[in-house]
């Protein structure tokens, strides 16, 4: 739902507030990276690390990060976390791997364990003043409350929601992350002011499909295979890219942080799911949070900027709901295509400790 009216359904001439691009909620994490028993990896984790890494070297405004860590947090992140929480440590999170991959595996073959949680993110923790173009709800350990994500509905124009911050359950002896149907949660009642629901395709089946494209649209990742998009009326398929996958971690909210700046920049659904598709490949093949190219980061942008300097392009300006493909969305993966063949980071991506070509970020 891409709402018109002002908060609360107050006109907009009447809003006197300030106006931000974008609204991302979600906590930071610590990450532990598991091959078999043995420690492979520590990583800043948390999905708004993955989708400011991408979100804020292609978008044309301004987002606004919150985020919720405890005193122990041990990363700088690139927007630093509006709240050190008093009383809890940062969400802790092991992701264990067999020794050996699954064979095709994409997240089928992760464990992955809440270890330690921080506090929620409450409504009084979002800003009172500023209205947002767009909200992000990247939650990932149960972190953003019902009350809080209607809130964010009220602030933000349309918001964005990864299904992975409804759904999400957790064993009280081990943390093992397990799901739950969607509409078993309280968030249930919310999904019609949603306007993008994101789900992979493990947690496709806990959201209903069918139930929820009534109401929103449904973009349902499926790694190597693309993604597919539902909505009232119709669905499609969107193209993946090929990657070597070393790490899932983290795709999904690149995906996110890809697809919701290709909306802000005015393309059409498909091309900004395409976008998405794109920076997700990317991401399994390195760590933790990738080191992207900056002149990669950059010939993306430029290409977006082309696009939105075209009659059709919206220059940033509005989020259409536009499931056509563009009539360029052929040539479009072919520019990603070559971005990503002439201008990648080249260290090793397994090698935590490796200095980056200082085009890297």
């Amino acid at each position: 739902m891409v709402r018109e009216d002002g908060v609360d359904g107050e006109p907009q001439q009447q809003q006197q507030h300030m106006r931000l691009g974008g609204l991302v909620v979600g906590n930071y994490c610590h990450d532990v990276l598991f091959r078999g028993d043995v420690p492979v990896g520590e990583t800043l984790g948390g999905a708004a690390s993955f989708v400011s890494n991408v979100l804020d070297a292609l978008a044309p405004s301004t987002s606004l990060y919150v985020a919720k860590v405890g005193a122990d947090f041990a990363y700088a992140a690139p927007h630093p976390p509006r709240i050190v929480s008093p009383s809890s440590p940062t969400t802790l999170f092991h992701a264990h791997f067999p020794p050996v991959p699954a064979a095709g595996g994409y997240h089928g073959d992760r464990v992955l364990r809440r270890v330690r949680a921080c506090d929620p993110i409450f409504p009084a923790d979002l800003p009172e003043d500023i209205r947002f173009d767009y909200g992000l709800a990247v939650g990932v350990a149960g972190e953003i409350l019902p009350e809080t994500l209607a809130r964010m509905i009220d602030l933000c124009r349309i918001v964005l929601v990864d299904a992975q911050g409804m759904i999400r359950s957790f064993d009280p002896v081990d943390g093992t992350v397990r799901l739950v149907p969607l509409r078993s949660t309280e968030f249930f009642h919310l999904v019609p002011r949603i306007g993008f629901l994101k789900a992979s395709a493990e947690e496709a089946p806990f959201v209903d499909i069918e139930e929820a494209r009534k109401w929103c649209c449904v973009i349902v990742t499926h790694g190597k295979d693309g993604c597919r998009v539902y909505w009232k009326d119709g669905e499609l398929h969107v193209s993946p890219f090929q990657a070597d996958q070393i790490d899932p971690t983290g795709a999904g909210d690149s995906f996110m942080g890809g697809f919701v700046s290709g909306l802000v920049w005015g393309l059409p659904v498909p091309d900004a799911v395409l976008l998405g598709n794109f920076f997700g490949s990317l991401t399994v093949t390195q760590i933790g949070v990738p080191k992207f190219d900056q002149r990669m980061l950059q010939h993306v942008k430029e290409e977006l900027m082309r696009r939105a300097a075209q009659p059709s392009g919206s220059c940033g300006r509005t989020i259409s709901l536009n499931f056509r493909k563009s009539d360029t969305y052929e040539d479009f993966i072919e520019h990603l295509t070559g971005a990503a063949a002439k201008l990648t980071c080249t260290d090793n991506p397994t090698d935590l400790h490796s200095n980056q070509d200082n085009q890297c970020q």
